[in-house]
């Protein structure tokens, strides 16, 4: 049974750790072929960190912004949901603890904690993520966040891996980048006991208060599923990569490190595997591989078709080629982000459709909270010049 979420808070935050409590509504099955559903606007995304998160959220702010949905923004402006703390309602922009949850969809960065959310978001609301194999996730937060305290003296992921102890402390606030960071984006402690006891805990507690995970490994399955289960369109969940790495600032593991990521990141690592087994066990039982894989190349075909009608390039390329600095994404870290040249000549509907595709987070939340707050006034700042990742002001 489901306590309510003042009766959550006010026992505290703790409970988190081990314990999770069932969401209240939503449907954990997918709409039928054929059926007559309504599609859901109703949507809280748990944004999780270098997981194609960026993209997913993209697809969330054009469907809201095409029909005029208000979102859950952070207040002032900011780029996270007082991230890395535990989410609060306060951190909201709009939010009234005197009013019901009036908000449609969520979908910036938090610390996953359901029954302040509970607050902010109706009870019917669609509650779904995506995750990402550890051994790329950590890669890659390796290059994003090289400056963050665990990494910064260490050359290289090989070398912070085989002695962890000298360049990681649990006690820091950016702690998580480094160690079971998708543990951590869900609410719960990434440095704790991992025994199989806590652990089968934590995977019912999520499976309790989401009606569905996505896999990045198979981005395109995920949002064939998604808009199955919200009874959207495949034109809604077409999309381009973004917030991707260039190639060249990738490295190669060899299988010693792959296994070293894989035990420091216990936790993540049984994350994975585990809903990444329930994610095909989803797809099995609701349509079936022969079908998916018929939606998955009509959503290829259909990125194509845009890519052709947007792209200049035809695809995305090198930060220092980006010629509008309003579609340039934000570069941190040792990274190199890429991003899109939209094609010249094209009229004003078209431009704005192929500009909405291509727009990084950044740009197209500011965007979004100047519409939903137009009475609000923000500072523009370069996002090159924020000196952090933590509730940045939007650009």
């Amino acid at each position: 049974q489901m306590m309510g979420p003042k009766g959550f808070v006010y026992m505290g935050r703790i409970i988190m750790l081990l314990f999770g409590t069932a969401k209240e509504g939503g449907s954990t099955s997918s709409p039928s072929q054929g059926s007559t559903c309504m599609p859901k606007t109703h949507v809280v995304f748990l944004k999780v960190h270098k997981s194609a998160s960026s993209t997913v959220m993209n697809i969330l702010f054009r469907f809201g912004d095409t029909r005029n949905l208000s979102f859950a923004l952070p207040s002032n402006g900011a780029t996270q949901l007082f991230y890395p703390h535990y989410f609060t309602a306060a951190a909201v922009q709009g939010f009234s603890p005197k009013k019901d949850p009036q908000f449609h969809i969520m979908c910036h960065h938090m610390r996953f904690f359901q029954p302040e959310v509970a607050r902010v978001m109706p009870n019917t609301s669609f509650y779904f993520s995506i995750l990402r194999n550890p051994i790329h996730l950590m890669e890659s937060s390796f290059a994003y966040y090289k400056g963050s305290s665990a990494f910064a003296k260490a050359k290289n992921l090989e070398e912070f891996l085989n002695d962890t102890s000298k360049f990681y402390s649990a006690s820091t606030s950016d702690s998580q980048y480094a160690k079971n960071l998708m543990t951590f984006d869900f609410g719960y402690n990434h440095n704790g006991n991992f025994s199989a006891k806590n652990v089968q805990l934590m995977l019912r507690a999520i499976e309790a208060q989401f009606d569905l995970l996505l896999i990045s490994e198979y981005f395109d399955e995920s949002m064939v599923l998604l808009k199955e289960a919200l009874c959207w369109d495949l034109d809604d969940v077409v999309s381009f990569p973004l917030n991707s790495r260039d190639n060249s600032s990738k490295s190669h593991l060899s299988k010693d490190t792959i296994e070293k990521i894989k035990s420091w990141n216990k936790s993540d690592w049984e994350l994975y595997v585990h809903f990444n087994r329930t994610f095909w066990e989803k797809i099995d039982g609701h349509m079936g591989r022969e079908r998916m894989q018929q939606e998955v190349r009509a959503l290829q075909q259909k990125r194509e078709q845009l890519a052709k009608i947007c792209l200049q390039e035809g695809g995305s390329v090198a930060p220092m080629k980006i010629a509008d600095p309003a579609l340039a994404p934000l570069q941190y870290g040792k990274a190199k982000i890429l991003g899109y040249n939209i094609k010249p000549g094209l009229d004003r509907a078209t431009r704005q459709m192929c500009q909405h595709l291509v727009t990084p987070e950044l740009q197209y939340s500011s965007l979004l909270y100047r519409k939903q707050f137009p009475q609000k006034t923000l500072t523009p700042r370069n996002p090159a010049h924020l000196p952090n990742l933590y509730n940045r002001r939007a650009v």
